[in-house]
């Protein structure tokens, strides 16, 4: 088996990945340099309203050292009363100054101290909210998507399965690159960071309870092991993998999967069709390109086609899956339709906004599982 050049999903030298965990989309929030700023200001706003305080009424305080209260004196007190460590040499003897404590510096310092450990709390709550999350998450995940890979190959399926109307919250990427999953958790998407030939990391990808697996790795090799990883998690799931070279296809479908894509091949073959016929090549490119002019879809038949030729249906049908046969639109034995076949059609891709009579043509559809 040919293993092409250095892949992601290989690469260790500049990410030094030591766990693996599940990331999920971050809600927007301002970066770490501006809340600490913003913590700081606070914390001298309140540090400068004390000081102005204690320096308006310093005639109601006493310093053992000199008796008199200075501005550096009031700027002194203000510190150490707000930080609580409160020494005794300067205190306030006048009852206005001891009510004015009472009233506007002892909240002042509860205020202080809450800006202080401010931080360590907003930690505790975020971890504690992170975490209930993620329990959250795996408790409602199931029969969803997994993609091992968020390169080209893997960007260019996910946009495909979100066009035909799949919610990114039943998409969950494997990548051992944590630069790729916080990539992809600013799309939205939640990532699983480690090694997908690893059981315990398709484990925490939920992948047991996956519909639909589609592997996009850089080398083929380590297709084949994510294959048989996946494939011995999930029995019923749909493997869907990418290939650089022909020749390691049939190895790849014996490792589990159900549909095999030579990246390649399929690149070379369109090259051609469009040399050939630049007209052709467009359509080509457009078929398999989803939620713009044309669509390729599969989808069941439904009672009112039951008994139709494929000719008489309003869809232009391409193909009939009729148990595990692929039949083509001329082939006599895809006539008439069957109430239990699956047929594959060309549609008029609708606009991605649209709903009711104007929105998508048809809406999202379980895949077949052979």
């Amino acid at each position: 088996m040919k293993l092409p050049g250095q892949d992601a999903m290989a690469r260790r030298a500049d990410e030094h990945v030591v766990s693996t965990r599940v990331m999920l989309p971050r809600r927007v929030t301002h970066g770490p340099a501006r809340q600490v700023g913003k913590r700081l200001l606070m914390a001298l706003l309140v540090l400068a309203a004390t000081v102005l305080i204690v320096w308006l009424d310093r005639a109601g305080y006493n310093d053992n050292a000199d008796g008199t209260v200075d501005l550096l004196d009031a700027v002194y007190y203000a510190t150490v009363t707000l930080s609580t460590t409160g020494y005794g040499d300067i205190t306030p003897y006048s009852a206005g100054a001891r009510l004015i404590n009472v009233v506007l510096v002892t909240p002042l310092r509860v205020m202080f101290l809450i800006i202080l450990v401010g931080t360590t709390l907003e930690v505790l709550t975020e971890r504690t909210r992170e975490d209930f999350r993620l329990k959250r998450w795996r408790a409602n995940l199931r029969d969803h998507t997994v993609i091992v890979g968020f390169g080209t190959k893997g960007r260019s399926a996910i946009q495909t399965l979100c066009a035909t109307g799949l919610p990114k919250e039943q998409i969950v990427i494997v990548d051992p690159a944590s630069k790729v999953i916080e990539a992809a958790n600013a799309e939205g998407f939640t990532g699983v960071l480690g090694d997908a030939t690893r059981s315990d990391v398709l484990l925490r990808a939920e992948l047991q309870k996956a519909r639909q697996i589609i592997i996009a790795t850089q080398r083929d090799d380590t297709a084949v092991l994510v294959a048989l990883t996946a494939r011995q998690l999930n029995r019923g799931a749909k493997i869907v993998a990418a290939v650089r070279e022909e020749e390691n296809a049939p190895l790849l479908r014996q490792s589990g999967a159900d549909a095999v894509i030579t990246s390649s091949g399929a690149a070379g073959r369109l090259l051609g069709l469009s040399v050939l016929s630049p007209s052709a090549g467009t359509v080509m490119e457009d078929l398999i390109q989803q939620g713009s002019g044309l669509d390729l879809i599969e989808r069941p038949v439904i009672k009112a086609e039951v008994g139709k030729s494929v000719r008489e249906t309003e869809d232009l049908v391409v193909s009939v899956l009729r148990g595990h046969r692929l039949l083509g639109y001329d082939d006599p034995a895809a006539s008439p339709l069957q109430l239990t076949d699956r047929v594959i059609t060309i549609v008029r891709a609708s606009p991605p906004s649209g709903s009711g009579p104007s929105g998508p043509h048809l809406p999202h559809l379980p895949p077949h599982r052979s």
